[in-house]
């Protein structure tokens, strides 16, 4: 499914805007090896279901949830809504703006993180 499939954020999930996102929390959210994997499946700047099997973790759905909450939440991932489908993308843009090089260098420490 396309990104602009995806539509608008939506108050039920909400996430801080570019300026708002703190050094500290995003460096919080991403201290976790399960999160280091999906930020790797999100680097691909499309929009993800939010399933276990699109991750390849062996977690509980409700485990997930409370990952992905914390990475939004820090502002490194925003999350979109349409019907009962959800699905998440990483916010790379205002990560960049905001820290820059940041995520690159992440991204590229976690390519040997196994959660």
């Amino acid at each position: 499914m396309s990104n602009s499939q995806w539509g608008e954020r939506s108050p039920a999930f909400p996430e801080p805007e570019r300026d708002r996102i703190d050094f500290v929390s995003v460096l919080k959210a991403l201290a976790d090896p399960v999160r280091l994997r999906i930020l790797r499946t999100l680097a691909d700047d499309r929009y993800h279901p939010c399933s276990v099997r699109e991750y390849d973790l062996d977690i509980h759905k409700s485990t997930l949830s409370h990952h992905f909450k914390t990475l939004r939440e820090a502002g490194v991932t925003s999350t979109r809504v349409r019907g009962r489908e959800h699905a998440v993308q990483l916010r790379r843009d205002d990560l960049d703006a905001r820290f820059p090089g940041l995520l690159g260098s992440v991204l590229a420490a976690a390519a040997d993180v196994d959660a």
